[in-house]
């Protein structure tokens, strides 16, 4: 069992006066450097829940953009089922269902229609994977234009690494016949205070766009890709996902290296614990956390969760901010993306910001 103060800490946002506070997951491999096998090995401990709960039924998984995006997609691996992340990136011929995250810095989000429609008439049941769960609205206001879609689908769950959710919105999913799953509860109403008492005085670096690095940089591309923004059935994706490891691992790149981050992109998080596990397995020590769009507050309080913020160009949409927390240093980094990176701002900040600790860089894209 996982205890609150084991594995969660309060972070402030940034200009958000709809919520003050993120809750900061030092296991999940998001904002926080954490070990591969530790960030999966919860996310097993996730699916298990689920498995003793459901044995014979059609599933399909849906995991959030963009910090819930690993979380689904491990959870899904340990079922024969289907899984798909919803996305906020713009998908080349995509039709969208569109619903809303209220408290989020990016409210709008998208599930890519193509696809479900032909595998939906063989679901019963569909479960939405989240890091953390507050109020629950997001997901009703998924699960209220999937009824008007699909309407023969009368069976949702959720499941999450934390239930914050009060006994009044939980009264509302039961009386709705909506199961919970998840690892941790807690009461978020004494949040809004703990984030508001960080003086928010941490280091901000500035997105650096220049070409003019002087670390080793080597680019990788790898084949087999398969985009989840997109309904995959779990063993064909895991599959997809194994090729693309072993294509990493085959490049020796870990060849005398002790010390080792494999960094995601985003939405493209999964990837990234995958290899880095792999390499946990070789006897390296790893770590592991994704660029995000989450604008946090730093503070230099030793028990705030992230101290420096590098703020970058995205490497799917250079005019887009993005960011990375507390940048290690490390014998080499690899960064793993599905972003085709046509602008040259996003790839240089990152690298740039990598470069302030680091020397010796690989970036695999996945196409």
């Amino acid at each position: 069992m996982y205890k609150e103060n084991d594995l969660l800490q309060i972070a402030k946002r940034e200009n958000n006066n709809k919520r003050n506070y993120l809750v900061i997951n030092k296991l999940q491999g998001k904002h926080i450097p954490v070990e591969p096998s530790q960030a999966l090995g919860m996310f097993k401990e996730l699916a298990m829940l689920l498995k003793k709960a459901y044995t014979n039924e059609k599933i399909l998984f849906i995991g959030f953009a963009e910090t819930a995006t690993a979380i689904g997609a491990a959870v899904s691996s340990y079922f024969d089922a289907f899984y798909i992340q919803t996305t906020r990136e713009d998908i080349p011929g995509a039709d969208y269902l569109f619903f809303s995250e209220e408290h989020s810095h990016a409210t709008e989000q998208r599930l890519v229609k193509n696809g479900l429609d032909r595998i939906i008439p063989g679901i019963n049941h569909i479960i939405f994977i989240e890091d953390e769960v507050t109020t629950g609205n997001t997901i009703l206001n998924i699960i209220k234009i999937l009824k008007t879609e699909y309407p023969y689908i009368n069976k949702y769950s959720v499941a999450s690494l934390v239930n914050g959710m009060s006994e009044e919105h939980l009264q509302v999913y039961k009386n709705k016949g909506i199961e919970l799953y998840y690892l941790l509860k807690t009461d978020n109403s004494k949040y809004t205070g703990i984030a508001a008492r960080f003086a928010g005085n941490g280091e901000y670096i500035l997105p650096d766009v220049s070409g003019n690095t002087t670390t080793n940089v080597t680019y990788y591309n790898a084949n087999n890709y398969i985009d989840a923004r997109i309904v995959v059935n779990t063993t064909v994706y895991n599959r997809h996902i194994n090729k693309l490891c072993q294509y990493v691992i085959g490049k020796n790149l870990w060849s005398g290296k002790k010390n080792i981050l494999v960094a995601g992109t985003e939405e493209f998080m999964y990837p990234a614990l995958c290899i880095g596990q792999l390499f946990e397995q070789k006897g390296k020590n790893v770590k592991s956390h994704s660029t995000t769009r989450s604008p946090v507050v730093v503070s230099s309080e030793k028990e705030y969760p992230l101290h420096v913020r590098y703020e970058l160009k995205s490497l799917y949409n250079d005019e887009r901010t993005t960011f990375l927390y507390d940048i290690g240093k490390y014998d080499c980094v690899i960064i793993v993306t599905d972003a085709m990176y046509t602008g040259k701002k996003g790839i240089n900040t990152l690298i740039n910001a990598l470069s302030t600790k680091n020397k010796e860089i690989y970036v695999i894209r996945w196409c």
